[in-house]
């Protein structure tokens, strides 16, 4: 099992040498970027300056905030610049984001996004393996390459691509034309294997591949503590996330799963009202312990090795909670078989 930091790379340009530096000092596989209120592209230029093993990868761009041309010109980019080690992650985000934050088309999310792929990879196979650009789909139409545009400058071939999905659909398409998925942290372990491996299992027949194929990433819930003022702090915390993931409609299967549907109506309904603390109150302990972790600090490795060893490839986390001097015993026990 990789191991990626959490704890993702600053979005303050001038502050990410000394950020990027230290995760990977400190052993981490990979280092996220997120779009949430900056480019989360620009970081990663940076951080390939800067850091020479651990992969870097965009968790997550949005995809539909952009263009398949758009993106695969940045992906070349990045991954000529970091030798290699770029992860291309994209998401969908929600419709009234896409259309009223970013001002772009909406619809048929899941078939535009598999769509969006494969454009980005016809692409990649011009620049890469001079076939013919002529891909014309429902959604996406690039049939125009010219030398002039065609970049020389990347002898490692494509990104990886990674897809966060939740819902059927858009896993199923994870599974299909993606190198990996990005597992939302509000899945459960019976959502997952419930709902979740079966549609990549779907997706993966539909490319005629196999489980090895796809690196599946999950971003963890931890909540632990040095001392009973620390574990609280992190408990609030953790469950407020929990109670606004909760809140969104689109979200409400993972409840169903567990047979708390109606928690979904209540904490958008606070949502609406602002209500933040109050959601975050209504996440008792049966739901915490669900969607998180809760251990000792010393027994938190052994937790998620066996809430999702075998289950996942790849997991975020951040390990603050761990004393520096101990943290490479914790890592290997961690990866360990």
């Amino acid at each position: 099992m990789k191991i990626d930091s959490r704890v993702g790379i600053t979005s303050d340009l001038g502050a990410v040498p000394e950020t990027a530096r230290p995760l990977e000092a400190a052993g981490f596989d990979g280092m996220v970027t997120a779009e949430i209120s900056s480019d989360p592209f620009l970081p990663l230029v940076l951080a390939a300056e800067h850091t020479e093993r651990v992969d870097l990868m965009t968790s997550i761009a949005v995809a539909f905030a952009r263009n398949p041309m758009t993106l695969a010109n940045i992906g070349n980019d990045l991954q000529a610049f970091s030798k290699g080690r770029f992860i291309l992650g994209l998401g969908s985000q929600i419709q009234p984001h896409v259309t009223k934050r970013f001002s772009m088309p909406w619809s048929k999310p899941a078939a535009r996004m598999r769509e969006f792929i494969l454009a980005m990879r016809a692409i990649w196979s011009c620049w890469y393996e001079g076939e013919k650009l002529d891909f014309r789909g429902e959604f996406y139409r690039h049939t125009l390459m010219t030398p002039m545009f065609t970049p020389t400058n990347n002898t490692y071939g494509p990104p990886r691509v990674v897809l966060a999905a939740v819902g059927p659909k858009m896993t199923e398409v994870a599974g299909e034309v993606a190198d990996g998925m990005l597992i939302h942290a509000f899945t459960t372990v019976p959502y997952l294997r419930n709902v979740t491996l079966p549609s990549i299992e779907r997706g993966l027949a539909k490319s005629g591949r196999t489980r090895d194929a796809l690196e599946l990433c999950y971003p963890a819930f931890i909540v632990t503590g040095r001392d009973e003022k620390a574990w609280e702090a992190m408990r609030t915390g953790v469950s407020r996330q929990i109670a606004f993931y909760g809140s969104t409609p689109a979200y409400r299967p993972v409840l169903e799963q567990h047979g708390w549907g109606e928690l979904q109506g209540e904490l958008n309904r606070l949502s609406k009202q602002g209500e933040w603390e109050a959601m975050g109150d209504r996440i008792t302990d049966e739901v915490l312990e669900e969607f998180a972790v809760v251990a000792e600090p010393a027994k938190v490795a052994g937790a998620l090795k066996a809430r999702f060893g075998g289950l996942v490839d790849r997991i975020l986390c951040s390990f603050d909670f761990v004393d520096e001097a101990d943290r490479p015993a914790f890592m290997e026990e961690l990866r360990a078989d």
